[in-house]
């Protein structure tokens, strides 16, 4: 076994309880010694799988996507993963029109959801298809079923840390 200890950083009391660690002896830290930071054990995005699991999308890279998305089409995307990915206009509009924390009005549900374009752009894998699918003739949103489930699992890490999501604008005060 080789130890060092850095005489010149290290305290007495602090040399003194590695060897104790060393040789598996359970030594009593000084009053003195500041509490070890407490571990966070909530899960993020690092816990998700970074494999493709179709199309180029990664579970990393569907919560990057849920991450950078305004909180109205955060909950649009969500309502249509929760509905197994596939579901009416109608239904998607009716959800959200009097909904109690996002309402969206039908007149803005199109603009609501052009923000996952746009930071589909910017955050999607090179090459990946739309996440979510619009079929005009038929009137439905659609999300590959592949894509369903690693939603679900970036969704459960959202709902778990919203301090890692985009939040709504401010305003600018002058």
């Amino acid at each position: 076994m080789r130890l060092t200890v850095d005489t010149e950083t290290d305290t007495y009391e602090q040399a003194i309880a590695a060897v104790q660690a060393a040789y598996g002896l359970r030594p009593v830290p000084p009053a003195d010694w500041p509490e070890a930071p407490a571990l966070d054990l909530r899960p993020g995005p690092q816990d998700l799988s970074g494999d493709d699991i179709g199309d180029g999308w990664s579970e990393q890279a569907l919560f990057g996507m849920l991450a950078s998305l305004m909180p109205g089409a955060r909950a649009v995307l969500c309502r249509i993963t929760d509905l197994g990915g596939t579901t009416s206009f109608d239904e998607v509009q009716q959800y959200f029109a009097n909904h109690p924390t996002t309402p969206i009005a039908t007149a803005k549900m199109g603009g609501t959801l052009t923000s996952i374009k746009a930071v589909q752009r910017r955050v999607a894998p090179p090459g990946a298809p739309r996440l979510l699918q619009r079929d005009e003739r038929a009137r439905l949103y659609q999300i590959d079923r592949v894509l369903v489930e690693g939603l679900r699992r970036a969704f459960a890490i959202a709902d778990a840390r919203p301090d890692l999501l985009r939040g709504e604008p401010t305003a600018h005060v002058t």
